[in-house]
């Protein structure tokens, strides 16, 4: 069954119920809602392609699932790496920035002050953009760790 509208991609599946899902696209944010449940889970990394259900084309179906996936995110007790407290030393509070880890991944730092950096790793570790941003650039894991006012996101392989 090849059809010129199915959509072979990366999803995030944002939300189920026992009769659907919804998929989200994590290149071009499009959002999929499923006729029915396939059997995934909220959180689910999918290759998947999906296609539109006739006659309407509102709904989707999925057509074939090349590998489904969890990407953990987790909060770690580790000091951040010397790269990311320097990174953090001179970015202003509430800016972000980013660097490519030698071989694979990224590496984001945010800075957010002393006061909210308990609220800033629960806020990242619970964001669905998390692990969609660690989908999109095929990512294993995701580590939290943070500093006296700063927040480090790793993308590791």
């Amino acid at each position: 069954m090849s059809d010129q509208r199915e959509k072979t991609a990366t999803f995030l599946v944002t939300e189920v119920s026992e009769e659907s899902a919804i998929l989200t696209d994590v290149s071009d944010a499009q959002v999929h809602t499923l006729s029915e449940n396939p059997g995934v889970e909220a959180g689910d990394v999918l290759e998947a392609t999906v296609a539109p259900d006739p006659p309407m084309d509102v709904t989707y179906s999925v057509v074939d699932v090349a590998e489904r996936k969890q990407i953990p995110v987790r909060v770690s007790e580790e000091t951040p790496t010397p790269q990311t407290r320097e990174m953090a030393e001179d970015l202003p509070q509430g800016e972000l920035a980013t660097t490519e880890r030698a071989g694979v991944g990224e590496v984001h730092v945010l800075s957010v002050g002393a006061d909210a950096v308990e609220d800033a790793v629960a806020d990242v570790a619970d964001d669905q953009q998390t692990v969609s941003r660690a989908a999109r650039i095929g990512i294993e894991r995701v580590e939290i760790r943070s500093g006296e006012d700063f927040v480090s996101v790793r993308y590791l392989p």
